[in-house]
């Protein structure tokens, strides 16, 4: 039976099927291999973009710029802390280890962060000269592998940061590509040069909150009870997570969505595991308002942070304050159209570059090759930094005057409103132009 072709009926492509399922299916085929990058999930989520701030008009009353004070400062870690953090913005930006990072790259976040009155993160692989010489105010990550760990560099260190999880991998450990292992990296990390790095995807020291406490107990032993002790999660089951690092004996929980950038994981990690960070906080929030601990427990958010209303959301919905990392590298330069000759020669295009794995950075950031990471000047890097840095404190203000708020941490849920049933049911506010709030008084 012959069947009927309209020669004139444009052909068809599968919504499933796209050209990106069909070329990763290809490529898989072709090399038996998984894909590997770094970034985080590309896949559109709901998003902060979802809400809208209800500024001051009748029923509310705005503060002026130019007269009334706005302030943005955060204390962080002073539940048991004799020496807690404090910051003069809520932005912080997060741990990026040297190894991922190039020395300038790290050099520059301390830089721009020091410049603003912020605290960088050292990421794994231990602590350089040149980021602690140029940090402020340094955290010092104790991950899984342990890389680059010792009690010297704990001490000198202005708080710690135990990992747990990350946003772009909950669950999943980390990766460095052996050409990313140089004679300086593997002598931090006490790891043969130039052979891929994988590290554990949990901790050897301990396998539940009861043994998180007794290590929590005995890095405030090592470091006389001065420094914070902050645990960091990724995004998967934030309710519990919050609730057990609080149990644990955290001063901070460092909570990370899977907008959260890597330096290198399987794709499928990136784009299939972990939630939105829409969706994370307020049941992080819910957790220390049930243990009576809101505000007493600092919470940090990261994962996709941009701009300053980005900011301001996570704080209206009950965060301390914010981590950024893929953003703080777009400040420093990454992906910029300066660079687009090389880009292209390596495949890609300034915006999409994702390869931080391989090494090849012609911004000189997330690589260790000499040559190129020569192509980052860390002072101008730096004060590109403090310049965004400058710019989210200040939009982060405005937004908050605009709502009538003295203080960026007096935003609160019911200034916002979402665009979409999914936003209002993860964020637990208002669908606009309603006062319905999807599946409320449940987490």
């Amino acid at each position: 039976m012959s069947s009927y072709h309209n020669p004139h009926t444009f052909p068809r492509k599968s919504a499933s099927f796209d050209d990106y399922s069909l070329s990763e299916i290809r490529r898989a085929a072709a090399t038996g291999l998984y894909d590997i990058r770094g970034g985080g999930a590309k896949r559109k989520v709901p998003h902060l973009d979802d809400l809208l701030f209800l500024g001051a008009s009748m029923s509310r009353y705005p503060l002026e710029g130019y007269r009334e004070k706005c302030g943005t400062n955060v204390v962080l870690g002073d539940r048991f802390a004799k020496k807690p953090i404090e910051l003069k913005i809520p932005v912080t930006i997060a741990g990026m280890s040297f190894g991922s990072l190039s020395a300038e790259a790290k050099e520059a976040l301390g830089r721009g962060a020091s410049a603003m009155g912020t605290s960088t993160t050292t990421g794994d692989g231990g602590m350089t000269q040149e980021e602690r010489g140029h940090s402020s105010i340094l955290v010092y990550q104790y991950l899984p592998s342990r890389y680059g760990m010792n009690p010297d560099d704990l001490r000198k260190a202005d708080a710690i940061e135990v990992v747990v999880g990350q946003g772009a991998k909950p669950g999943g450990g980390g990766m460095l590509l052996g050409q990313k292992i140089s004679e300086r990296v593997a002598q931090m990390r006490c790891l043969p040069q130039g052979i891929d790095q994988r590290s554990a995807c949990r901790h050897p020291d301990w396998t539940g909150p009861d043994d998180l406490e007794i290590k929590i107990g005995e890095l405030r032993e090592i470091t006389d009870w001065e420094k914070p002790i902050y645990v960091k999660v990724g995004a998967a089951r934030p309710y519990y997570d919050t609730a057990l690092a609080v149990k644990s004996g955290a001063d901070v929980v460092v909570l990370d969505g899977m907008q959260g950038g890597t330096a290198a994981t399987q794709e499928v990690f990136i784009e299939h595991v972990g939630l939105p960070l829409l969706a994370a906080i307020r049941p992080a929030v819910q957790a220390l308002q049930d243990l009576g601990m809101h505000r007493k427990v600092q919470l940090i958010v990261s994962g996709g942070i941009r701009n300053g209303a980005d900011v301001a959301k996570c704080l209206a919905l009950g965060a301390d304050a914010v981590s950024i990392g893929t953003a703080a590298l777009v400040a420093l330069g990454d992906n910029d159209p300066v660079h687009e000759t090389e880009y292209k020669a390596l495949g890609t295009t300034a915006g999409a570059y994702d390869d931080w794995h391989e090494g090849r950075d012609p911004a000189g950031i997330t690589t260790q090759d000499p040559l190129l990471s020569r192509h980052l000047d860390p002072v101008l890097a730096g004060r590109r930094l403090a310049n965004y840095l400058a710019v989210l404190a200040l939009e982060t203000q405005t937004i908050a005057r605009a709502c009538g708020k003295s203080h960026v941490h007096n935003l609160e849920p019911e200034d916002l409103v979402a665009l979409t049933v999914e936003a209002a049911a993860m964020a637990k506010v208002p669908l606009a132009g309603t006062d319905w709030i999807p599946g409320r008084g449940t987490y």
